[in-house]
Formats: C-alpha cells, sequence, structure tokens
C-alpha cells in the first residue's frame, strides 16, 4: 500500500481534500471526507474479495489499484462547488497528475481513470473494476442514521446495512 500512502501524503491530494473540508463544513448531507473516500474502499475491497474474479494479476496489486481509485473518486469535488465542473471531470484531472507521480503505470491509471469518471453513472453498467467502486461508492453512505434524510435528493438511499 505504499502508492495509496503515497497518494494521501501527496501535497495536492491534502490541498484538495482540506478545500473539501472547508467547503462542507456547514453540510447537512454526506460529506465527502477521508471516512467517505476509505469506506469506499474498503466496501469495494470486500466486493473484489467475494468476487473471486482477478481483475489484476496479484491481489495485492488489485487492493492498490481500489484504495488509490477510493481516495481519489471525489477529490474534485471542491471544483464543482467552486467553478461548476462535474466532480468525476476534476477528480479525473487531478488524479491523471497524482497518479504518475505516486508510481501507477499508464494502464494502471487508465483503469483508475475509468473508474473515477464513470462512478457517478456509467460505472453501474459496467463490469469489473468501475463497476466495484459504483456500487461501493453508492453503499457507502449510511441513510437510515441521517439526520438530513428527509432533505436529501440521493437517488439511492441505504436504509440496511449491507457491508
Amino acid at each position: 500500500m505504499e502508492r495509496v500512502n503515497a497518494i494521501v501524503r501527496h501535497p495536492i491530494f491534502v490541498a484538495e481534500l482540506e478545500q473539501l473540508g472547508k467547503l462542507e463544513a456547514d453540510r447537512v448531507f454526506c460529506r465527502h471526507d477521508a471516512a467517505h473516500l476509505l469506506s469506499v474502499a474498503r466496501i469495494a475491497y470486500i466486493f473484489y474479495l467475494e468476487s473471486k474474479s482477478s481483475f489484476a494479476d496479484a491481489e495485492s496489486q488489485m487492493k492498490e489499484l481500489i484504495y488509490a481509485t477510493a481516495y481519489l473518486h471525489d477529490i474534485g469535488r471542491a471544483r464543482q462547488y467552486i467553478d461548476g465542473t462535474p466532480h468525476e471531470q476534476g477528480s479525473a484531472c487531478i488524479a491523471s497528475v497524482i497518479l504518475p507521480e505516486c508510481g501507477f503505470s499508464e494502464g494502471e491509471s487508465e483503469l483508475i481513470l475509468d473508474a473515477i469518471l464513470s462512478h457517478r453513472t456509467s460505472g453501474g453498467e459496467k463490469p469489473g473494476f468501475a463497476g466495484i467502486i459504483f456500487r461501493a461508492d453508492k453503499l457507502s453512505r449510511h441513510c437510515f442514521d441521517c439526520a438530513a434524510i428527509t432533505q436529501c435528493d440521493w437517488e439511492i438511499k441505504n436504509m440496511d446495512v449491507q457491508y
């Protein structure tokens, strides 16, 4: 997980997450903080383990790809708040700078960027890696325990613990 730790220590990642925290400080809905990113990573890894499928050559490599994607999938959300850039596009743009600097190959980066770009809508239609990131992101919220549930327009409310 050396490369994932390089991501969470990367100055751009740190600055974007800090800015996002400030922008969402008064948000009554789910936040896109480090806890959310880690939750997505853990759920996606469970999906991978349960699938008994091989998306990559080595399980440790797959774990790193999942965690890298989860940590980067919402990192562009501050740009959405500031200038209206869809956050999946902002996240992919930021990730495309961070990934090579943290040791990810071009092929790994392409896989990660595809999952980031499709985590909002089209990921549910994709099999494999992008699909597990999409599903994990949707299941990462605890709607059953949210004070703002009646105000929320989230399309998939999680009213039961699944993962």
